[in-house]
């Protein structure tokens, strides 16, 4: 199975196509949080918290219990199943989500090689460091999650990522 990473604009069509089990929606404090078909209200987690990679005056920036929160939920997922994970633009709070999806359910395997399938699959991938900065630590990787992520760069500049997918199985 696949791990999807969509915008919001193309959320539903990824969803109808690729049929998932669960889907983790990150969206800023006041947007509507989308209803996709097939989703039921245990199968999907939201996450109210501005792109942003440090606390920002005016800005709800992502902490810790964010990202506990996505862990406990991914937890339930199984790998064997298809995740779809969106945010506003599919560039940044979903290529993290995704990041740590990848990394929790392999955690023998390399995780810059799950981080240079994601560059792979996506030139515009960014993913949040504060978001992987946080899963790192909880997940107990001691540090390389975010040298993954700082190995693989910043994405190329876009307004919106198109859909891309990894594997949800990495080998060790």
């Amino acid at each position: 199975m696949r791990i999807w990473v969509t915008p919001l604009s193309k959320v539903h069509d990824v969803a109808a196509r690729a049929k998932p089990a669960r889907l983790v929606s990150l969206l800023s404090p006041g947007d509507v949080f989308p209803t996709v078909n097939g989703i039921g209200a245990g199968e999907a987690h939201c996450i109210a918290a501005h792109d942003v990679r440090e606390e920002t005056l005016g800005m709800a920036a992502p902490m810790q219990d964010h990202v506990r929160g996505l862990i406990a939920f991914l937890e339930a997922w199984s790998p064997d199943e298809t995740l779809v994970v969106h945010c506003w633009a599919g560039v940044s709070r979903s290529t993290a989500s995704a990041f740590i999806a990848a990394c929790l359910h392999n955690p023998e395997a390399d995780e810059l090689a799950i981080a240079r399938a994601i560059r792979e699959a996506s030139p515009t991938a960014w993913p949040n460091t504060r978001i992987v900065g946080f899963a790192d630590d909880l997940l107990g990787r001691g540090g390389r999650m975010r040298a993954a992520i700082d190995a693989i760069g910043d994405g190329a500049p876009t307004i919106e990522a198109e859909p891309f997918s990894i594997p949800s199985r990495f080998a060790p």
